[in-house]
């Protein structure tokens, strides 16, 4: 077997994109490839769930329980000093030692990401990769299935389409270079939660996709090196 691509996991709730990408590594979809570790930063998330049954180590790491901010902090200074502190801690945490993966992989992390974090894994060639439910360039952030909802509603909605996308992860939110998209055409008289179920039912095969591309990638550079 290659040098297999180590993959860390972050997740902030339920876990199913998290749980699509054990199966898929389970059943070789995504080839050469180990899941080493899952992160999340909500105590009760699910997917910890998920990786104890799938026997993958986790660990819980959060900006408030962790002491890097105040609950209830308002001072938009100090929140920003404290998320710049959790995110250079985080980083720090991921390139220890044998913890250091080849490949992150947002699923469901609510949480954004600053220069703090992004700097020093993208100089160790970790690759990060998030999975977003809307178009290149178009509704960035949260909220994106619904302001994509009442765009349809009122007849703004480019093509009638909206949809979900595979990205690499960069210092601006939802910017960064698309790794595989998939257009999704709104229907008439649909309603916006059956609109949410039908992007989420999608988003699980193309993170599969996306991760087992970006894998295959790392292992043959691996190979050269």
């Amino acid at each position: 077997m290659a040098d297999p691509c180590r993959i860390v996991v972050m997740a902030s709730g339920n876990g199913s994109n998290f749980q699509a990408i054990i199966d898929a590594v389970a059943a070789g979809r995504i080839a050469d490839s180990k899941i080493t570790r899952l992160i999340v930063n909500r105590g009760k998330a699910y997917a910890t769930t998920r990786a104890d049954l799938a026997g993958i180590p986790w660990e819980y790491f959060n900006l408030i329980s962790h002491g890097f901010q105040a609950k209830g902090e308002k001072d938009e200074q100090k929140v920003q000093e404290s998320r710049n502190k959790y995110d250079a801690a985080l980083a720090e945490k991921l390139l220890q030692g044998d913890f250091k993966p080849d490949l992150v992989v947002l699923a469901g992390w609510m949480h954004v990401f600053g220069k703090h974090f992004l700097d020093p894994v993208d100089a160790a060639g970790i690759k990060i990769i998030n999975l977003h439910p809307a178009l290149p360039g178009k509704y960035d952030g949260a909220g994106a299935i619904e302001r994509a909802f009442e765009d349809f509603k009122a007849g703004k909605l480019e093509n009638g389409r909206t949809g979900i996308m595979v990205h690499y992860v960069i210092d601006k939110v939802d910017r960064g270079e698309p790794i595989l998209v998939k257009e999704i055409e709104c229907h008439e008289g649909e309603g916006l939660h059956q609109l949410e179920e039908r992007i989420h039912s999608h988003e699980h095969e193309l993170i599969v996709e996306a991760t087992a591309l970006v894998a295959k990638e790392v292992v043959a550079r691996k190979s050269t090196t």
